[in-house]
This record gives structure tokens, C-alpha cells and sequence, in this order.
């Protein structure tokens, strides 16, 4: 059932404050994906687009945001949910082992074979494969997942026997791969294989709003583990929070409350404010401050895409030149409301308009 939270404020008033509005509104679906930001809501109607067809996913984003789970949720709402759902660390794989890991072997093929072993392709048949940290590959693994991903067959190690398998591949990464493909370290065309359906998730730092849900669900999970129960919330727990950068995104949050959750004494919970003070957010304490910190970023942004002509990706692109990812870059770009298409490269001294309507988010 819900909870109902109160939260104690500063001058010691209290408040009801109902954080399970989530589960309410979204009862039938997973209730690890916690929020009701503008953001995940997008978010999650591209899971929900893409979840029952077999194109291929790849899913950007920070460290801890939460891919894996998307990717669960994805294969939740497809035609296969019923079917396995794999998960492979190509990132936790010594590049020795991960052919062997990724197609299996059989007896003899290197030393230690004892036995015919299946790999997670033949695992996944017939469901989802989630190839996470897809970005740390080896360039010959890539080479032999390239055939996999467009003709679904491959061999075992030491056979030439094909085998034939049905699964949807959905893959994950926190590096820019196409930075990773203009410096030679991520081939161009598994790029583009995997590049069917990209769904970027956004860090925790640009879904502020989402912290009481997610603080709300998290100290529900861990009070119930070492069998306690919390009756209000301190109004500037919330404030503390929300004011941090989260450079772990969801996953450092569900640390500070796990271990919030294990010192509280009573019913009353809060966070130590040293344990993220030392990289607290800048205050937002005064529209002036707002304004003039996103005109900065306005500026900046507006002066790399004129100096790209447009371009965003790449080694000549605007993100390269900020030094920050494309999908944090497009994140900026839409929020701040800037029309990309304007920078397009001068063609004999006259700017290439758009053509498109340049209200919201405008895409290349």
C-alpha cells in the first residue's frame, strides 16, 4: 500500500505529503522506474513505442541513471516478455573470454574446454539479449557481432557450424560512440546497426523534481529490510538533496539512503548534509542568478554551433569543442530552447534556414 509521508519543516509545522502519487497513476507497470518528470515521461513513452517491435535499442546515458531498468522494462512490454532476458557486463568480460561468453565453445576448443558450453546468444533465443557497456568491446569482438546483429547466426568457439538464433538485442553505453567511432575505437558500422532506436536517459541532476518520489520509494525498500518504519521526512532533507550535483546519479542516492536508513534512530528520517555537501549545486536562491548562469550557457552553446556550422557530433562538432557529451549537449540545447538549425554551414555567403518548426526540441 501507498505511504503517506509527513514532512516536518524548519519552523517545525507539519505537512502531509503523499510521494506514492506514482505507483498510483502507474500501477501497472514496474515500480523501480520512479518519477513524473516532463522528462521520464518522454522517456517512457519511447520505451513504450519501441517496446513491441524487434528493432535493435541503444541506450545512452551517465553512469547509474538506470539503463539496465530500462531495458528490462522494454523487454516487459514486448512480444517476449515470456522469454528469457540476458544481461551481459561486456565491460566485466576479460576480451580473452568474451567470444566464449558471447557464443559459447566446444570441448577442446582452447585450454580448459572440458565441455561443450552455451553462450548467452543461444541463452537469449527466442527473447532479449542486453548487451551493457556495449562501448568497451574489443574491435574483433565487434567484428563477429556485427554478423550476429545482421544475419541473427554465428558459430560457437572452435566450430563452423552456424547457428541460428531469434533475439532482440537491446545494448547500453556511457561513452559517446560517436566520438568513439571519429577516434577508431568503435567501429562506424556497429555503430549504425546499433543505432536503430536510441533512447537517452537522462542523469538525475536534470530530473530534480523526481528526488521525492525516488526518496520516498527507496526508503520504503530499505526500511522494510531492516524492519523499520518512518513517520516524517525533514523538509530540508528534500532541499539538501535536490541541491546536489548526484555525479552517481540514482545509484549514489540509493546509497546515501540505504545508509541513512541503517543510522536512523526513531521515526524520523533525514541525510547527514556532510555526506554531500562537499559538491552541493549552486544555489538557486534568485532568478537573476538562474537567468544569468543559462545566458552563459546560451552563449557558449550558440558560439560552438556557430563555430561547428551546426554540427554537434564529431570531432569538429559543437559537443567536442565543450567538451561534454553529444546527449548532454542535445539535454542543453533543448532546454535552453535553441533552434541548432540556424548554425548550418554558409553555402556562397548565405545561411541554410530551417525548414521545420523551430518550437521545442528541433533534431538534425
Amino acid at each position: 500500500m501507498a505511504s503517506t509521508y509527513t514532512i516536518t519543516t524548519n519552523d517545525e509545522t507539519t505537512a502531509n505529503f503523499n510521494f506514492s502519487r506514482l505507483a498510483q497513476s502507474r500501477a501497472d507497470s514496474t515500480n523501480e522506474i520512479v518519477g513524473e518528470s516532463a522528462l521520464l515521461q518522454s522517456l517512457l513513452q519511447q520505451v513504450g513505442l519501441v517496446a513491441p517491435t524487434d528493432s535493435t535499442v541503444l541506450i545512452l546515458g551517465e553512469t547509474g541513471t538506470g539503463k539496465e531498468l530500462i531495458a528490462r522494462e522494454i523487454h516487459r512490454l514486448s512480444n517476449r516478455s515470456s522469454r528469457p532476458f540476458i544481461r551481459v557486463n561486456c565491460a566485466a568480460i576479460p576480451p580473452s573470454l568474451i567470444a566464449s561468453e558471447l557464443f559459447g565453445h566446444e570441448r577442446g576448443a582452447f585450454t580448459g574446454a572440458l565441455q561443450r558450453r552455451q553462450g548467452r546468444f543461444e541463452a537469449a533465443n527466442g527473447g532479449t539479449i542486453f548487451l551493457d557497456e556495449i562501448g568497451e568491446l574489443p574491435m574483433e569482438t565487434q567484428i563477429t557481432l556485427l554478423r550476429v546483429i545482421q544475419e541473427r547466426e554465428f558459430e560457437r568457439v572452435g566450430s563452423s557450424q552456424p547457428i541460428s538464433v531469434d533475439v532482440r538485442i537491446i545494448a547500453a553505453t556511457n561513452r559517446d560512440l560517436e566520438a568513439a567511432v571519429a577516434d577508431r575505437t568503435f567501429r562506424s558500422d556497429m555503430f549504425y546497426r546499433l543505432n536503430v532506436f536510441p533512447i537517452y536517459v537522462p542523469a538525475l541532476r536534470e530530473r530534480l523534481e523526481d528526488i521525492p518520489l525516488l526518496v520516498e520509494h527507496l526508503i520504503e525498500r530499505f526500511a522494510k529490510r531492516v524492519g523499520k518504519a518512518f513517520r516524517t521526512i525533514k523538509m530540508n532533507t528534500i532541499e539538501i538533496l535536490q541541491a546536489y550535483a548526484w555525479p552517481g546519479n540514482i545509484r549514489e542516492l540509493q546509497n546515501v539512503i540505504e545508509r541513512s536508513v541503517i543510522l536512523a534512530e526513531g521515526d524520523v528520517f533525514s541525510v547527514d548534509e556532510g555526506w554531500v555537501k562537499r559538491e552541493l549545486r549552486r544555489p538557486r536562491t534568485t532568478a537573476p542568478l538562474v537567468n544569468s548562469i543559462a545566458e552563459r550557457e546560451r552563449e557558449m552553446i550558440e558560439v560552438a554551433l556557430s563555430e561547428s556550422g551546426g554540427r554537434i557530433s564529431g570531432p569538429s562538432g559543437a559537443a567536442a569543442k565543450l567538451g561534454i557529451p553529444r546527449q548532454t549537449l542535445d539535454s542543453k540545447i533543448a532546454s535552453l530552447q535553441i533552434n541548432k538549425l540556424l548554425f548550418k554551414s554558409r553555402r556562397n555567403g548565405t545561411l541554410a534556414m530551417p525548414q521545420v518548426n523551430t518550437e521545442g526540441l528541433n533534431v538534425e
